[in-house]
């Protein structure tokens, strides 16, 4: 008797356990699914903002003409929100309406981190359904703007959005490109962690310099705190 209760108590055991595996397997499976699932999006996502930038350039042959004084023209758009119609139809200075999207949310521009491999879009608005998707400006002047830009991303410790940021270092180099298609490059000045209420390095003085600040949530189990890093145009 004493042997069978012992049989059936490791039975359940063993049950329990092969449960446990399993839910652990499973777990780990979705979480990567997602992860390489979403690692495809962004990339979609990058790819059709670059579509856009070359789309743009390439309908728009003015823009590489030179000014009066041999200075190059910059391409007609705000690279915080919209392009401005410079098609000669009349309607120059008004709004197109073939801003880029990502997932039905306004890009602004992209942002690359060799470091990470990061190859993201950078959506025009940091809401909750925006930054389930992509890595989105919470503040600032706009992308590549003089002034702080604030750019926040989730940390899904799985590799996606700003998962990596952790493995980052002063003077890593982070590539953000506007509407314009103008590419600058960003240089790690410093990086730190601090609480979730801490909103100090969001209003900071840049002296007249492009910087950005990225901020993602740290690895501790709620997420309490957050890690902050500036990089300023070098």
């Amino acid at each position: 008797m004493f042997n069978s209760k012992y049989n059936k108590l490791l039975t359940g055991l063993l049950i329990i356990a092969i449960i446990v595996v399993l839910g652990i397997l499973i777990y780990v499976g979705i979480d990567w699914y997602k992860a390489y699932t979403t690692g495809n999006d962004v990339e979609d996502g990058s790819d059709q903002f670059n579509g856009y930038i070359n789309n743009t350039i390439a309908t728009k042959p003015s823009n590489n003409e030179e000014n009066n004084s041999g200075d190059l023209i910059e391409p007609d758009i705000n690279v915080n929100n919209t392009a401005t119609n410079t098609n000669g139809n009349g309607n120059g200075g008004g709004t197109t309406s073939n801003r880029p999207k990502y997932k039905g949310f306004y890009m602004v521009g992209k942002i690359e981190i060799p470091k990470i491999k990061l190859n993201c879009p950078v959506l025009e608005k940091a809401t909750d359904s925006a930054i389930e998707v992509a890595v989105a400006v919470l503040n600032g002047p706009g992308i590549n703007q003089v002034g702080n830009t604030v750019i926040i991303g989730h940390n899904y410790r799985n590799g996606t959005f700003f998962s990596n940021n952790k493995k980052l270092e002063l003077g890593d180099k982070i590539y953000l490109t506007d509407l314009s298609g103008k590419k600058v490059t960003y240089t790690i000045t410093k990086k730190y962690i601090t609480n979730s209420e801490d909103a100090d390095y969001m209003v900071r003085d840049t002296k007249g310099k492009r910087e950005i600040s990225l901020s993602t949530c740290t690895d501790d189990v709620n997420s309490k705190k957050r890690l902050v890093i500036w990089a300023e145009e070098k």
